[in-house]
């Protein structure tokens, strides 16, 4: 038979040819006629539409021309469906197309799919064409307002862009078409829409980009029927680089969307022919050889003891079981594993871990060293995909080792997708063990010996791995891509497997070839030699891989893998047709697929999680058992499990689980038992423990222990005009006789009639380096007074020909700076007619207009208005959807109204404005788990805490000019939060053992301990600007505190809070959100009581909060003007500034200066 074009059409039945009526909401119409056409003799209408676009009636074309579909070449399904898992990847395909839309969940759907169609060719060509296929698939989804369109092109599945019509070539089209419309007197064309053009390429391009975020798949929104008035396309043209690696689906197409396997099993599937169609099957495994080495196995340390004084070497989800020669551990159901590391059944495992080692590349005599790169890798384990990540890997390497899926590969066998009988790795023995592998490449024999030592699971549940590298690989140029056919591996037990893999490198000029190596490896690990625990175990298993897909991206200098991983009989067997067992189930990720008889299954939610199989949320164990943790311990709620941990001055007792008391710590500085110079000289700081350290105060230099007086008046600071009289730890200005001024400031009698802005110009204009704020660097610019001593409002440097508007205290008004050669137009406030409005009760200070907060909060970040310090819940909405991204810390620039946030998935740092445009990122290298982020607005720069890296760094608002300004002492820095007016910089650190809250001056100098006794977990800090108070939020104490860092006069402002994260301050109140509630809170400082609670509409965790002004705060410092005269970095401190230079300067022209300077 022959399918003349591949297309529905939404029009009267003329052609009454597999009609029938769909019971979905297409606009005002609830039941509409689909039509698909095929067609054997109608040539007289087939020359009407083909090769014509539009054409005079409506259709849908997902992909239209002269189709062959005779002798079982290929066939065409379509069907209805209303099923949830349908619905949920439409939505999913939807949402993700249209991010700044409100999400849609549609409510029906309609599928048609056209399997290896071949184009119509009435004699061999002789070109090949008649050997092509396209496969692609159509489906229409529909809410009651509106319709989609979702068009899926398979990576492979577009072959030929053009059919035969009348003995010519015509190019395929796609679109949407109104068709013919009457009018008064005559039809005309309605409104179409063509998503090809008359290009071979445009069709080409279907399968290679996108509309949607997705390759090859193409979403259209298409209005309402029956007035067809608009098609609005996905608005997401960027293609992914590598496939999401937290996520259930690879950057290729969900195609097909709906399987062969459905289309046989499910008798509401219609089928237009009567050829039966039969899916393409993978590649038979190739044959592998058995590798009989010899491994050496270790056993639990059991010491041939009971249960009754070892039940704490099991995991908390395992029961412990005695034998006649010792103990053995065994999950409890709804778990898997050894016994000593159990996990919850169907639920997504992570393994994050360092990469050492070095590796020779092609001839270079030089190895390429890898100092700890990070590796991180996900698991979706109820369909057995794996996706592996490595960091900062040089171009010099990465392409050379995208053939090493072996890399990643190991975790895809701990976890893979189980057949009827056949376990996993993680399942026979658990995350502990240690696997080398000994890579050979043909013909030339490199060697690469990769050695991994797997730690069990760390406090996260996440599996914890070291990996070494050493050796040698051949050479891939710089832009090659490998692509590998599915393989599969035995593994015998105990475990050692040998393969043969075979890979595609295609080269930068197009040319390809086809490589080879060998792969042996070995696996030691620990089991119970009691009982039978491993009886079941099949002496040997295969590992089938498919779907990989391997990438290094360039400009990120990441290494992907992505593969799908099953176990089962060496022989292969017959192919499982449930569900369960080819991981086409749509349970939730969280969730464990039970098969039933023939294709029947259930999804049953994973240990830990609630709900109904293909939707699971986790369960809050810790508040549905307060007391789940025992006394004197804190129990922390993690995804699908919980962690208890003891309170400060306990420690768990020999049973691993009871919390005992330990002997406390001493606070030498506290106790006066120290050693630090006497108070007057120098300062004790308790830094946990049992430690302190000795710091000399201000006007004194020394170790601590001895501090010696500085002479302040040998580096010149009074006025030239004045006498310097040093005193112990400080100095006193004078000025001389016949001079007036406090000594920093001097001038004669003749002086005293001048205007601030007359005496700060000719100061400048005579030489002196002394100003009426304080010291400020010889090249300032030289302010410009008018006829009665007053700023100009319009100031300009006549060095660098920039302008900008001052306020009547010669204060610039931000935002007015203007590039050379243009100046803005300023004019001073002088005071008009007041505005008339009710006087605002004495209690609320009423906020700048457009004064609101920003939070983050899964993928996205939103926004809440603020109007008199009240919450506008009703005109709250996400300002920036960041999908696949997990977003930490945000801070605010208020001076260009832009957003800045910290992401721990790339990791990076990026920024984008709240007023429109894209998200740019713009930090991305070097960063281990960026979390805390301030913005000095005056400064122009950007400070962040990196908890896997233990430091503090800052740089310019572009990312540039980077420096470490503290690493040292810090275990798990968080927030982090500047008050660049005068000059300090608050930071917290939550080590468990040891927290605390520090500060130093904006330089890293000047570092001491604020805080450090009675915290917690302090994760969320603020400083108000208003009050000088900086305030904290413990999810550990469960207290919000506040205190005048200048006085340590610390108060409890609110207890009985839940488990705050981010924290942010604007007068009186307090803003917090919080992981229980999953809520902004705010309360009022001054009465101590909550006073409301934002939820947004997604109940997910909220992470960071700031406040963004509507007006920048007031006050400036010594950066504020010409950078504070630095050549790079300009770093406030309380009385002046440090010039600094980034870590790796690009030029040499950088100069420091210290903060004395």
């Amino acid at each position: 038979q022959r399918l003349t074009s591949s297309f529905i059409a939404h029009s009267e039945a003329r052609l009454n040819i597999f009609c029938f009526l769909l019971n979905i909401p297409l606009g005002s119409t609830s039941v509409r006629p689909l039509i698909i056409f095929p067609n054997s003799s109608f040539g007289r209408i087939e020359s009407t539409y083909l090769g014509k676009m539009p054409p005079s009636f409506g259709m849908i074309a997902a992909l239209h021309g002269d189709l062959d579909t005779s002798a079982g070449v290929g066939k065409v399904f379509f069907r209805q469906d209303s099923r949830a898992d349908v619905l949920r990847r439409a939505a999913e395909h939807i949402n993700r197309a249209f991010p700044y839309n409100d999400e849609v969940d549609p409510t029906h759907a309609v599928v048609v799919t056209w399997v290896d169609v071949a184009p119509h060719t009435p004699h061999t060509r002789g070109d090949g064409l008649e050997k092509k296929r396209n496969s692609f698939q159509l489906v229409l989804a529909s809410l009651q307002k509106a319709s989609y369109a979702i068009l899926l092109y398979a990576r492979d599945g577009v072959q030929f862009s053009s059919t035969l019509v009348q003995g010519s070539d015509v190019i395929m089209h796609g679109g949407f078409s109104k068709g013919l419309v009457p009018g008064f007197w005559f039809t005309s064309q309605g409104p179409y829409y063509r998503t090809t053009s008359d290009e071979e390429i445009s069709v080409r391009e279907l399968a290679e980009q996108t509309n949607s975020g997705q390759r090859g798949v193409w979403v259209y929104e298409i209005g309402t029927s029956p007035t067809f008035s608009d098609v609005s396309p996905g608005e997401v043209t960027d293609l992914p680089t590598e496939p999401p690696p937290f996520l259930a689906q690879t950057t290729e197409p969900s195609w097909p969307l709906y399987t062969g396997e459905q289309v046989k099993n499910d008798p509401e599937q219609i089928e237009i022919h009567s050829n039966q169609y039969q899916p393409l099957q993978p590649h038979d495994p190739e044959v592998v050889e058995l590798d009989e080495t010899e491994i050496n196995v270790d056993v639990f340390s059991y010491n041939f003891g009971t249960c009754s004084n070892n039940r704490n070497k099991c995991s908390q989800f395992a029961d412990c079981r005695d034998y006649s020669s010792g103990f053995c551990c065994h999950c409890r159901p709804g778990f898997y594993g050894n016994g000593i590391q159990c996990v919850a059944e169907g639920k997504p495992q992570r393994m994050n871990g360092k990469i050492h080692g070095r590796v020779f590349v092609g001839s270079s005599p030089y190895p390429v060293e890898l100092g700890g790169v990070d590796l991180h890798s996900y698991v979706v384990v109820n369909d057995g995909r794996s996706y592996v990540a490595i960091s900062d890997i040089p171009e010099t390497l990465g392409p050379s080792l995208l053939p090493l899926s072996v890399l990643g590969g190991v975790i895809g066998w701990a976890f893979a997708l189980e057949q009827p009988g056949y376990r996993n790795g993680f399942s026979v023995i658990g995350g502990e063990f240690t696997r080398e592998a000994e890579v050979t490449f043909m013909p030339w024999n490199e060697k690469l010996i990769i050695r991994q030592e797997f730690k069990g699971t760390d406090e996260l549940d996440h599996l914890v791995v070291k990996t070494t590298l050493e050796g040698k690989v051949p050479e891939m140029p710089l832009g090659s891509t490998v692509t590998m056919d599915p393989y599969a591996e035995i593994y015998q037990y105990v475990i050692t497997s040998s393969s043969t893999r075979e890979y595609k490198v295609n080269m930068p000029d197009g040319s390809t070839e086809t490589r080879t190596y060998q792969c042996r490896q070995t696996i030691t690990f620990q089991s119970c030699q009691h009982g039978d625990s491993l009886r079941d175990v099949k002496p040997s298993q295969m590992l089938s891989v498919d779907q990989v897909f391997v990438l290094y991206d360039v400009n990120n200098k990441i290494l992907r893998y992505a593969m799908s991983n099953k176990v089962g009989d060496v022989n292969g067997g017959e192919p499982e047709e449930n569900p369960c067992f080819t991981g086409r189930h749509g349970c939730d990720n969280n969730a464990v697929c039970r098969p039933g008889q023939g294709s029947q299954f259930t999804c049953e939610c994973a240990a830990g999680f609630l709900g109904n199989g293909r939707d699971c949320d986790d369960i809050d164990e810790c508040r549905e058992n307060p007391q789940i943790c025992g006394y004197n311990a804190v129990c922390n709620n993690q995804p699908g499990t919980y962690r208890c941990e003891c309170e400060d001055g306990f420690q768990f007792g020999s049973d691993s689980r009871t919390c005992v008391e330990v002997d406390r710590p001493v606070n030498h500085c506290e106790d006066g038992t120290h050693d630090c110079d006497t108070p007057e000289r120098a300062q004790c700081s308790y830094t946990g423990s049992s430690s302190f350290i000795c710091s000399c105060l201000p006007g004194y230099v020394g170790d601590g222990r001895n501090c010696q007086d500085i002479d302040e008046c040998q580096s010149r600071r009074c006025h030239q005009d004045a006498d310097c009289f040093n005193t112990p730890g400080s100095f006193a200005c004078r000025c001389r006789q016949g001079y007036r001024g406090d000594g920093s400031y001097c001038y004669s009698g003749e002086d005293v009639h001048k205007s601030v802005c007359q005496q700060e110009r000719d100061s400048l204009l005579g030489g002196t380096v002394f100003g009426p704020r304080g010291p400020r660097p010889s090249e300032s610019h030289i302010p410009a007074c008018d006829g009665n001593g007053e700023y100009e409002p319009l100031q300009c440097d006549r060095r660098t020909g920039s302008c900008w508007c001052v306020d009547r205290n010669g204060v610039e008004v931000r935002g007015t700076r203007s590039a050379p050669g243009r100046t803005p137009m300023c004019i001073h406030d002088d005071g008009g007619p007041p505005d008339v409005r009710p006087t605002p009760r004495p209690d609320v200070d009423p906020l700048p207009p457009g004064t609101h907060l920003l939070f983050a909060q899964s993928g996205r970040i939103e926004h809440v208005p603020l109007e008199s310090y009240e919450m506008r819940k009703e005109g709250a909405k996400a300002v920036l959807h960041l999908p696949e991204r997990v977003i930490i810390g945000v801070a605010y620039d208020c001076v260009e109204k832009v957003v800045y946030w910290t992401d721990i998935t790339s990791p990076a740092i990026s920024k984008a404005s709240i007023q429109g445009g894209e998200p740019t990122t713009v930090i991305r290298t070097d960063l281990g788990s960026p979390e805390g982020i301030t913005v000095d607005h005056i400064g122009r720069t950007i400070f962040w805490t990196d908890s896997m890296k233990d430091r503090i760094e800052v740089a310019s608002l572009d990312g540039s000019r980077r420096r470490v300004i503290v690493d040292s002492d810090l275990i798990n820095p968080r927030a982090i939060v500047a008050d660049p007016v005068h000059g300090h910089l608050y930071w917290t650190d939550w080590n468990r053992e040891a927290p605390k809250i520090e500060t130093s001056y904006m330089d890293g100098s000047n570092r001491r301990v604020l805080v450090q006794n009675d915290l917690g977990l302090p994760n969320g800090l603020t400083y108000d600007f208003q009050s000088s108070l900086l305030c904290w939020a413990d999810a550990g104490t469960h207290k919000m505190e506040c205190m005048h860092p200048d006085r340590g006069d610390r108060t409890s402002v609110l207890e009985g809070i839940q488990y705050p994260f981010g924290i942010t301050s604007y007068g009186r109140k307090i803003f917090y959100t919080d992981w229980k509630r999953n809520a902004v809170v705010a309360m009022d400082r001054h009465s101590g009581r909550e006073s409301d609670e934002f939820q947004p509409a997604k109940q997910t965790k909220l992470y960071g909060i700031t406040s963004a002004y509507s007006q920048c705060p007031p006050g400036r410092n010594y950066c504020s003007v010409n950078n504070g005269g630095c050549t790079h970095l300009c770093l406030a401190t309380p009385n002046g500034r440090s010039c600094k230079c980034p870590n790796n300067p690009a030029t040499a022209a950088c100069v420091e200066r210290p903060a004395e300077y």
